[in-house]
């Protein structure tokens, strides 16, 4: 399946780090800003979370929710939270249902190996639960400003 700019982002409802579920639709009237990232604990994928930890007042400010979005298991991403101190919620996603909604679940290939997960990726909804910003493989060093400089500009 295949998302756009322009398109209503996808509903769902996934568990939450502290096991409350959270209902995209819910959070329709403030931008969310909708990450996936590959896995907990790993060099990229918290380099990203510290980044958006780091700038989390400033999208709060601009009435943006955070949601991070991973196959690892609610444990593990509890574990990532508290080891990381990240101020915004991670979604658990293991059947990776939500990532084929959003086009980022790909086939990938490591030193040789190939295998399916997550395609580092970000999208920005507006306040009526549009998408109206994606960046898809993602390169981790200085993506998360440009994010917050994409709200300040265009939906501020």
């Amino acid at each position: 399946m295949t998302i756009e700019v322009g398109q209503n982002a996808p509903d769902f409802e996934l568990a939450a780090d502290n096991g409350e579920k959270v209902k995209l639709s819910d959070l329709k009237g403030r931008f969310v800003v909708l990450y996936f990232y590959p896995k907990d604990m790993t060099p990229g994928c918290t380099t990203q979370a510290c980044d958006f930890r780091d700038l989390y007042t400033s999208f709060k400010e601009l009435d943006a929710v955070i949601l991070g979005v991973s196959p690892d298991p609610e444990v593990k991403h509890q574990k990532f939270k508290e080891k990381h101190d990240l101020p915004f919620t991670l979604l658990v996603d293991e059947d990776h249902a939500v990532a084929e909604k959003y086009g980022v679940w790909k086939l990938k290939k490591n030193f040789g190996k190939e295998y399916m997960g997550i395609e580092r990726s970000t999208f920005i909804i507006d306040k009526e639960g549009k998408i109206v910003k994606e960046w898809r493989k993602v390169k981790v060093k200085g993506h998360v400003e440009e994010a917050l400089q994409y709200i300040k500009d265009n939906l501020a």
